[in-house]
């Protein structure tokens, strides 16, 4: 029998665990998820060898016949899987403690060929009954709430779409991923950063800005300093008296 627990008031100290994080290509979005603690990147790009972090490539594999011979919602739930079972079994040093998507919406694009290539169709809109649809919305969100169930830190990316008025000529940037699968992810995110670039090569600028958070989160709470080093770098993350109060309390020190 489950035990009810206590009426009373609490009082959270809310940490952020979920990040989703957006740009266009060479802002520096995979180089900032690589600065959080012990990461493992979920690759679809194809450029894990230029990164510094542990990868696993994503991806689909056809056997001799066309058949699907390596599906990747079954790579992603093999992977799910380790991190719940073996990830907690390592050494405190080999445990990984953050996970990447990189990118999210390739994700996307392959458990919805997975589930086409496992059909015999070309699309989802090919299988009866509307159960294409249904089957890719139950593995995205499925994925999903088990990356969140994990003890770890979980951050998404997505390439930069920007979208410019006819009428106005003003152009206007959001999430690449598409609106009906970003409000599936991002609705168990805690925070939305997007990363920009300002001038070109070896002189470019680099600068990161919340675009949405869950909560106010106060940088007192944020127990990993290197985590907190991160999102300090971000613009509109924390208020600026939190970290002054945060600043004199280093300093009393």
């Amino acid at each position: 029998m489950i035990n009810l627990p206590k009426v009373q008031t609490l009082k959270p100290k809310p940490q952020p665990r979920n990040f989703f994080i957006w740009g266009s290509p060479m802002t520096g979005k995979s180089y900032f998820a690589s600065y959080f603690p012990n990461p493992l990147v979920l690759n679809t790009d194809g450029n894990s060898e230029q990164g510094s972090a542990p990868s696993i490539q994503i991806r689909n594999i056809r056997g001799e016949n066309g058949a699907l011979k390596q599906s990747a919602i079954k790579q992603l739930d093999d992977i799910i899987t380790a991190l719940q079972v073996d990830n907690p079994k390592r050494s405190a040093d080999q445990q990984f403690k953050t996970i990447v998507i990189d990118v999210i919406d390739d994700i996307c694009v392959m458990i919805e060929q997975a589930i086409c290539l496992d059909a015999g169709v070309q699309a989802l809109s090919d299988i009866p009954y509307g159960k294409g649809y249904a089957m890719f919305n139950t593995a995205l969100q499925q994925f999903v709430m088990d990356l969140k169930a994990l003890p770890m830190n979980v951050i998404y990316i997505s390439r930069e779409l920007s979208i410019t008025d006819d009428n106005t000529g003003v152009t206007t940037y959001e999430p690449s991923l598409k609106t009906k699968y970003y409000n599936i992810v991002n609705g168990n995110c805690d925070v939305v950063i997007r990363t920009k670039k300002i001038g070109d090569g070896q002189n470019a600028s680099y600068f990161r800005e919340v675009k949405a958070l869950r909560t106010m989160y106060n940088p007192a709470n944020i127990t990993d300093h290197r985590i907190l080093q991160l999102l300090e770098s971000c613009s509109g993350m924390f208020k600026k008296e939190d970290l002054e109060k945060l600043q004199q309390k280093k300093e009393s020190k």
